[in-house]
């Protein structure tokens, strides 16, 4: 999860920034990703803001870290899992799911009322991919 959170640090977005990677069974990474614009447009280019007007918003541009870390992944990502900083909105949980990711271990679930979540963890719970929350040593002590 650290890796994760360090590459969270690379996302421009100032409300959220998210990290996440994609790891075989005994942990070997095979992607990382964080939330940002789609490659070659400039940070600057699109709007930043979760306010107003959608196509004035973050919303239609954004790519989420979790499908960045199945994009960038060296090889197959079937039977991996994933860690994320955030609990994955119900696209990222297509993705998920249709590229054979098996496992989503998230820190924070803090938009777990938002239909798009509670969609996503219906989605998890009918194919079967397991979740769990992953707990720092750091926040326990």
């Amino acid at each position: 999860m650290r890796i994760a959170h360090v590459i969270s640090e690379r996302s421009k977005d100032p409300s959220t920034q998210v990290g996440a990677l994609v790891a075989t069974p005994d942990n070997i990474v095979m992607g990382v990703g964080y939330n940002g614009f789609p490659r070659g447009i400039e940070n600057s280019d699109l709007p930043w803001g979760r306010d107003g007007d959608y196509l004035d918003t973050k919303y239609p541009y954004i790519c989420h870290a979790e499908e960045n870390a199945v994009y960038n992944a060296s090889g197959t990502v079937k039977g991996c899992k994933i860690y994320c900083t955030l609990f994955p909105c119900n696209e990222c949980a297509k993705a998920i799911i249709q590229n054979g990711i098996t496992e989503v271990v998230y820190e924070n679930d803090k938009y777990a009322d938002t239909p798009a979540v509670q969609a996503s963890k219906r989605l998890f719970a009918h194919s079967g991919v397991k979740t769990r929350q992953y707990i720092s040593d750091l926040i326990q002590k």
